[in-house]
Parts: structure tokens; C-alpha cells; sequence
């Protein structure tokens, strides 16, 4: 769904409760504190100087429960003083912004303040992850690159940046991961959490940190690309796949955002290879929809605290 068709589908509060409803509850509404299916509905008036923030409540029928309820209750849209609309605008900007949507630019699209943008911006993204433990397989291209400021030559290249791996099935989805280092340990653990042991084909460049021979990797066929020779391609053995994405993502970096915050900038790599893994889904305002409809609410401060996220560490054994 396009902006155009959001904008004419969701003109009024009733209309995005509506769909909203239907997304969450596909086969009719449950009670979200019971899972009772005998609920009622209860319509109120909402003004501008109303303290009612929804038009449409639901009251739970069975009698040890009574819950009243809303649409928004216990997902991501709870507590949100920006009106439905403004959600799925944001919504469609963002799932078809190529090179991502900064909070800057939402600012200006919706007409709200800086901070709701961001706020708003980041509550989308963080449906946008992928929980579903499927592990790559087949073909797989692994790669790192490099995100943060500006420093002069590779020997210092760790001192302002953070590193990003890139895990990319040929074929299929896309993976990138926020991690500490560029270690051989760090990077394997990495891989295992997201490469299925029984991969067929690992493709890699030459550098050190990618030796599986006493891995669970240690069956799988490991050729590498030496890029320390000026060597790029060699029959199918390359690292082209993957590094096709980091050029988008840089491009998005560098065009879009501009800088990106270390500490959410795993968020953002899950926005990036969420729509990159999706790119041919006409349903992917519908499917992104539904995934907030579903996420548990994020306050405001667990957002902005010290450690609202932490990169992929190697565990200590």
C-alpha cells in the first residue's frame, strides 16, 4: 500500500481502528487480558480537549474478567498520542524508503516535533526485526564493514567505528549484525547464531578471522576471494552478493541519516535488511501493520537508557 492509498484509506480514527482491529485480530476480537471471545463494544466521543484517546473500547463479557480494552492495548501503540493516521503514514514512508527515512524527514512529512518523530521512528523499527530463528543455508557470503566517523588509514579503522556483519544467503534473506570486534571469535559466534550448520558453501574474503576448519562449519565447502590480490571474482566465488547490500546501506548512511547512533544502530540494521529481504513484497505496509499490532509496547525511557541495546558480544566460557 502507497502513501496516496494510505492517506485515502485511513482519512478517519473509525477507518485505522478498523484495520487495526482486523490485523490484530484476523478471526474477530479477544479479550487481551483472558482471551475471552464474548466481548462488547462500547463507542465514545472524541474531541480535541477530550481525554478519551480512542473512539472504539471493547468490554470483556466474561464475568471474572471485565477488562475494557482497546485496539492499541498492549502493542506498540499504546500510550501514543499521535493519531492513528500519522502512524501508518510513517509507516508507509518508511517500508518504502530505499535508503530509509530519517526522523528529520518524518518531522517534516507529518508536521509533529523532532523528538515524537524519533520516538515514533525507532517504535517502528523495532518491529521490524526478524525473531523467527531460521537460519541461512545453501550458498552464504559473509562479509564485514565498518560504520562511524571519519579516521585515516585501516591500522585505526576500529577506533571510531563499530563493525557490522553481513550474512547474505544467496538466493535469499539478508542478515546484518551489530558485533564488538572483528576477532575470529567474535565473528563465529556471529555466524553459528545465524548460519545453519549444515550450510553447503561458505564464500569469504582472505582474511584471517575466517577459518572454520575446527568449527561446525568444518564440513561445509570454504573458498575465499583474495582481496588482499586485487581479486574480486572467480567463477562463483565471490563476496559480490553481500557487499552489494553494504553499498546500499552506506549509500543510506551517507544520504539519508547522515551519522547513525552506535547505540541504536542495530535497529537500524534490522529496518535496512527487513525492507532489503522484502523489497518485491506488494503486502509489506500490510505485513509491517501487522507486526506492530502484535510488538509489546516500548516506553520512551527504555529507549533512550544507557543500555538500550548492547552489539553481539562472545559469550565467556
Amino acid at each position: 500500500m502507497k502513501l496516496i492509498e494510505v492517506t485515502k484509506a485511513f482519512a478517519s480514527e473509525e477507518q485505522c481502528l478498523a484495520y487495526l482491529e482486523a490485523s490484530r485480530w484476523p478471526h474477530g476480537v479477544r479479550c487481551v487480558t483472558c482471551g475471552n471471545d464474548k466481548i462488547s463494544r462500547i463507542t465514545r466521543k472524541v474531541t480535541k480537549n477530550s481525554d478519551n484517546k480512542r473512539a472504539q473500547l471493547y468490554q470483556c463479557l466474561e464475568p471474572t474478567c471485565k477488562q475494557q480494552f482497546s485496539a492499541t492495548t498492549g502493542t506498540i501503540f499504546n500510550g501514543s498520542h499521535l493519531s492513528l493516521d500519522k502512524w501508518y503514514m510513517a509507516i508507509a514512508l518508511m517500508v518504502d524508503a530505499k535508503k530509509g527515512m530519517s526522523a528529520l524527514q518524518l518531522q517534516r512529512h507529518l508536521k509533529v516535533n523532532y523528538r515524537t518523530a524519533w520516538y515514533l521512528a525507532h517504535r517502528i523499527r523495532e518491529a521490524m526485526s526478524d525473531p523467527d530463528g531460521l537460519k541461512l543455508t545453501g550458498t552464504v557470503e559473509i562479509d564485514e564493514t565498518y560504520i562511524g566517523g571519519r579516521q585515516r588509514g585501516h591500522r585505526r579503522k576500529l577506533k571510531n567505528k563499530d563493525v557490522v556483519l553481513g550474512i547474505r544467503q544467496r538466493g535469499g534473506p539478508l542478515r546484518l549484525v551489530q558485533v564488538q570486534d572483528n576477532k575470529a571469535g567474535t565473528l563465529y559466534e556471529a555466524i553459528a547464531q545465524n548460519v545453519d550448520k549444515n550450510v553447503s558453501n561458505i564464500m569469504t574474503d582472505d582474511a584471517g578471522a575466517y577459518d572454520f576448519r575446527i568449527t561446525q562449519f568444518r564440513k561445509a565447502k570454504h573458498a575465499k576471494i583474495r582481496h588482499s590480490h586485487k581479486e574480486y571474482v572467480r567463477g562463483d566465488v565471490h563476496t559480490n552478493t553481500v557487499e552489494n547490500a553494504f553499498s546500499l546501506l552506506k549509500r543510506a548512511v551517507i544520504g539519508t541519516y547522515h551519522q547513525l547512533s552506535i547505540k541504536h544502530l542495530q535497529r537500524y540494521l534490522n529496518e535496512f535488511s527487513y525492507r532489503f529481504n522484502r523489497r518485491e513484497d506488494a503486502a509489506l505496509f500490510e505485513q509491517t501493520v501487522m507486526r506492530l499490532a502484535k510488538a509489546k509496547p516500548m516506553p520512551y525511557g527504555k529507549l533512550i537508557e544507557q543500555n538500550a541495546f548492547t552489539p553481539f558480544v562472545r559469550p565467556v566460557r
